[in-house]
């Protein structure tokens, strides 16, 4: 795995992402907009060995998210913004990281190029591996000249 795609040591993963995002909206020039974010008000998402992402209710954090759940969210964040900055020109990424009844839950959204239904590759499979390996689905969704959305759910 890339280094860059690594949490950095015990760093929940609220935090790692908006380190992460600081960075790449710093180094990039691409404006990030977080519309929901796990964090102050109701506690750092912390990372665990192992386990489930506990039963919480709708617009609860919970306390401990799975290590590898952590990891495969962070992956999928840094694949596809990295993806943003490579291939589609844009100008604005909006991110939401939410926990409700269906599981945690990333959307990242760009307004940037898009691309054509049927045309992947090796990173976009990637992400929707990284989801599947921790019991989550994935969807990229993508129009030419309006940019793309993927959501995930684990």
């Amino acid at each position: 795995m890339h280094e860059e795609l690594r949490m950095r040591g015990n760093q929940g993963l609220t935090r790692a992402v908006e380190e992460y995002l600081t960075e790449w909206s710093e180094r990039t020039g691409v404006t990030v907009e977080v519309w929901a974010m796990p964090g102050a008000p109701a506690g750092d998402v912390h990372t665990a060995a192992s386990g489930a992402v506990p039963d919480v209710a709708p617009g609860a954090v919970p306390d401990v998210v799975p290590a590898a759940v952590a990891e495969a969210v962070y992956a999928v964040l840094v694949e596809a913004l990295g993806n943003v900055e490579r291939h589609s020109r844009a100008q604005a990424v909006s991110i939401a990281l939410t926990v409700g009844r269906s599981g945690l839950r990333l959307t990242i959204s760009d307004n940037g190029a898009g691309f054509r239904p049927g045309r992947t590759g090796r990173g976009l499979d990637m992400m929707k591996r990284r989801f599947r390996e921790v019991g989550g689905t994935l969807t990229i969704n993508s129009v030419v000249g309006e940019g793309t959305t993927i959501s995930g759910t684990i």
